[in-house]
Order: structure tokens, then C-alpha cells, then sequence
């Protein structure tokens, strides 16, 4: 099992990559290992649940599903 440190520097202007974080951070999950994602920069913005909510990655799942994925296996996010 490995530590992850997962960095994320885009917000809602870009919200598939402001997925793309918390997709490695679910996939580390499921393949046993202990990810923490940083919000930095204008990532900081989807520790807003009203933001958060309302971001809708192109290819990928709704945000707000990849953040209660995140929360339900106690994934660290630092803002």
C-alpha cells in the first residue's frame, strides 16, 4: 500500500480537470492504496459544496459523486 499525494490546481473554469484528481484519488482507492488530494490555487474554490455540486466533468462522473466517493473512504483534501 502506498501514500499518494495527489495535486490539483484546477477549479471550476476547467472542471475536467478539477475531475481528473479526484478520479486518481477514487482508483487509488480501489487499488488499496491511501491517496490525499491538495486543492491549490483555483482548485481551492470545490471545497464549496455549492461549487463543487455544480461542476460536470466532460467524460467523467459528476463531481459531487467523486467527492462523496472521496469522503466516504476518508480521503484526505487539503485546501
Amino acid at each position: 500500500m502506498a501514500r499518494i499525494l495527489i495535486i490539483s490546481t484546477h477549479g471550476s473554469e476547467d472542471p475536467t480537470r478539477a475531475g481528473v484528481a479526484f478520479v486518481l484519488a477514487k482508483g487509488a482507492v480501489e487499488a488499496g492504496h491511501k491517496p490525499e488530494v491538495l486543492l491549490a490555487g483555483d482548485a481551492s474554490v470545490l471545497a464549496r459544496k455549492v461549487v463543487a455540486d455544480s461542476v460536470l466533468p466532460m467524460g467523467l462522473p459528476p463531481l459531487r459523486d467523486l467527492m462523496q466517493f472521496a469522503m466516504d473512504n476518508q480521503v484526505p483534501v487539503y485546501t
